[in-house]
């Protein structure tokens, strides 16, 4: 089944983990995809990528785009628009960390947090919306995190920034709502990618383990999953919400 077939969606921060695994299972589905990175260390990976998504069958193009800045999200979405045609999609995925105690951690530390997790959504919310809205239909899909509900010692920053993404992402449902536009967020909690490698094994594993009733950690797949049901016809009648994949870790 094809649930997103000849749809275009856009992916940002996709060179890797959980955002590789979105666009490769909306191209699974019958997708174009349009997607960024934002560092010519990726440019590798996101090449690759974007060769694998075509050899499914789709359009797909990889873009080196900011989201973080506001004039690189406005000229990346006209180039989407110029290159595919219209937008159904948006998925906000891209985000950074940089843990540290309250007490050690810097103004920039913070700043980059902010920007890169929550202004990114801003910026490319306001500018996807204006096609969306003359097609009177959408999905944006913000991802937030299990610690964006349940804050975490060190995680200050990462926590402030994924909690507004949940404000923002139930303030613009109630905004764009009566434009057919839907827009929900996803709380991931631990997921294996390179950001988390170093839990994958070791008494650190066995003790978050031991917090998750499903005993696991989750994977990209898992995510993308619940990316391909929010942005596909089969939650029509879901907005505002933010759905936990997180193995049972907050409830």
């Amino acid at each position: 089944m094809n649930l997103l077939q000849n749809k275009v969606a856009i992916v940002t921060g996709a060179a890797r983990g959980i955002g590789e695994g979105i666009a490769l299972k909306f191209a699974e589905h019958g997708a174009n995809v349009a997607f960024t990175y934002i560092s010519e260390s990726s440019a590798e990976k996101a090449k690759t990528l974007e060769e694998k998504l075509i050899s499914m069958g789709v359009k797909a193009k990889a873009f080196r785009s900011n989201a973080g800045n506001l004039s690189e999200c406005e000229t990346f979405i006209a180039d989407v628009l110029k290159e595919f045609g219209s937008i159904d999609i948006c998925v906000n995925n891209a985000g950074i960390s940089k843990d540290n105690l309250l007490l050690r951690m810097t103004e920039e530390q913070w700043d980059d947090v902010i920007q890169i997790n929550l202004k990114s959504v801003f910026n490319m919310t306001k500018h996807v919306i204006k096609p969306m809205m003359k097609a009177r239909s959408g999905s944006i899909i913000n991802m937030s995190s299990v610690i964006g509900l349940m804050g975490n010692a060190g995680q200050g920053s990462y926590a402030a920034s994924k909690a507004g993404i949940i404000g923002f992402t139930k303030s613009m449902a109630k905004e764009l709502g009566s434009r057919n536009i839907r827009c929900n967020a996803i709380a991931p909690g631990f997921v294996e990618t390179d950001m988390t490698g170093y839990l994958k094994e070791g008494e650190q594993a066995d003790k978050y383990k031991s917090g998750i009733p499903l005993g696991k950690f989750g994977t990209a797949e898992d995510i993308a999953n619940v990316s391909l049901f929010l942005a596909s016809d089969l939650s029509s009648y879901i907005t505002g919400q933010v759905i936990s994949v997180d193995g049972g870790l907050y409830m």
